[in-house]
């Protein structure tokens, strides 16, 4: 792989990039609507004459080089947030309520350039190259259902990678880390029952709000006493609800919480005891608890081949000190996790921060911008980490 060349070839792209990117920009999608963001990708695929196909908004296309070798996927996520736009760019979203806060858009745009730069090399390909461009990320996660549906397969797809854009990293950085990079994400539901009454004789009833006010302060408890200091987790309460007057002892009390851990090992143990408390606790007091635990998106967890191929890629095409190393995980969750679970591969961040500190908005914010120089430097990193993979590195 000729580096320089790399850099030049794609810093060619950046006009037309940048277009891209502000044409998604303009026209935001939520979860799993993003049926004209689809539309264009699958233009863009067939003006590059790459095939491709469609699951739902889910677009899944290949370049199949014209040597044989094994197959990566490069994953795009394209959908936008539920946030009114206040960045007063010019090619603001038009779409009332709806904003590409994430940087989505520079996600889609980075794996077309990836598409076009592998669709005019294909001759010397050697193997194929899959792009995931992702739906609902942001919400029910769209990996699972794409998995589902085949797009790791035919050909069996054997290195996959994914960026984020992140502000806080300055243009010609990235950053990644081996093993757990995003923790995973779990909705505890819980309810405790006792028995209604009068506020002025507590003996003739079963107070759920103090069963209730128990449960909690137990399931604070948790983290301290059932995670390793060397490990992390975190239980957050963040609703309650019940009882209708001041004077009368509540029947029933409900609460939500999310349990975020860096493995999905740690997840289970803790939902496990948090089940135990909502139903010991309650029982105790002389009520009944119950917790219904739905699971969200798994831990990412990085392989260590990829991040050295990422760290590897990132040294030759944006220089020697360009790999910024994140020391701990982020409880963060990011359904890329579901794509590495069982394929080798990495995930990281591609700087984004304009060197402007007060461009620098955070990820979710209305006032969200990136530099649009990091868009050429994203194509040079996914291309140069993929075509290390295929050619045969392994550290």
């Amino acid at each position: 792989m000729d580096s320089s060349k790399l850099r030049d070839e794609a810093a060619a792209m950046e006009g037309w990039l940048v277009a891209l990117r502000r044409e998604f920009h303009a026209e935001p999608e939520l979860g799993l609507e993003e049926h004209k963001t689809a539309a264009r990708i699958e233009r863009e695929l067939d003006r590059l004459s790459i095939e491709h196909e469609r699951h739902g908004t889910a677009v899944v296309g290949i370049v199949r080089g014209a040597a044989g070798g094994p197959t990566v996927a490069l994953r795009a996520d394209m959908d936008a947030l539920p946030i009114q736009e206040a960045s007063g760019l010019s090619y603001a979203s038009r779409a009332d309520g709806v904003m590409h806060a994430c940087g989505h858009d520079a996600h889609v745009t980075i794996a077309l350039g990836a598409a076009r730069w592998f669709a005019e090399h294909r001759d010397s390909l050697k193997g194929n190259v899959k792009l995931l461009f992702q739906p609902a990320e942001e919400s029910v996660g769209g990996a699972e259902s794409m998995i589902k549906a085949g797009c790791m397969e035919n050909p069996q797809v054997d290195f996959v990678l994914g960026l984020h854009v992140m502000p806080y990293l300055p243009v010609g950085m990235v950053e990644t880390k081996k093993g757990a990079l995003n923790g995973c994400s779990t909705t505890l539901k819980g309810r405790v029952r006792g028995k209604g009454g009068h506020g002025a004789y507590p003996e003739s009833a079963i107070d759920a709000v103090l069963i209730a006010a128990q449960v909690i302060v137990g399931l604070n408890t948790l983290v301290s006493r059932y995670v390793s200091p060397l490990e992390s987790a975190v239980i957050t309460v963040g609703t309650i609800a019940g009882g209708s007057r001041s004077n009368i002892v509540a029947e029933e009390v409900s609460f939500s919480a999310t349990l975020r851990a860096t493995s999905d090992e740690l997840r289970d143990t803790l939902a496990a005891r948090a089940r135990a408390v909502v139903e010991g606790v309650s029982a105790a007091f002389g009520g009944s608890g119950e917790l219904d635990v739905r699971y969200g998106y798994a831990a990412l967890v990085n392989h260590d081949l990829g991040v050295d191929i990422v760290a590897a890629a990132a040294a030759e095409v944006l220089g020697p000190d360009s790999v910024a190393w994140k020391e701990k995980p982020s409880m963060g969750v990011e359904d890329f996790s579901f794509f590495i679970k069982d394929t080798p591969g990495a995930f990281y961040h591609l700087g984004c921060g304009s060197p402007e500190q007060g461009k620098r908005s955070p990820l979710h914010s209305s006032t969200f911008t990136l530099d649009e120089a990091c868009l050429p430097l994203g194509v040079a990193m996914q291309v140069a980490a993929t075509l290390k993979y295929m050619e045969g590195y392994r550290g």
